[in-house]
């Protein structure tokens, strides 16, 4: 059974290079590549690095893509949060290099 605050995403953080750092509710901060979906359907939009970067948030406790400006979590491109951490790697908070 996979504990489910494991896998809440509160944070992300968007790249120019197609990755995403993701905060875990856990603590843990890994990037996630994501430049293995944009060859899918509806993930295509989000070669545009504007659109990518810009509609980049978290919807229903994951990594989604706002891609209608409404906010509707029915409405979003969103991923699995387990197979978001699963298919990232750990890293430091790359918001630190910067206090």
């Amino acid at each position: 059974m996979r504990c489910t605050m494991m896998y809440t995403i509160i944070q992300v953080l968007p790249t120019d290079d197609y990755r995403v750092y993701l905060y875990f509710a856990h603590g843990e901060i890994r990037l996630y590549d994501a430049k293995e979906i944009l060859e899918y359907g509806v993930f295509k939009v989000l070669w545009d690095k504007k659109i990518f970067a810009e509609s980049c948030t978290v919807l229903n406790n994951t990594l989604a893509w706002d891609v209608k400006g409404n906010f509707d979590p029915c409405e979003c491109l969103d991923l699995d949060p387990g197979v978001l951490y699963e298919k990232s790697i750990r890293v430091d908070d790359p918001l630190l290099r910067y206090a």
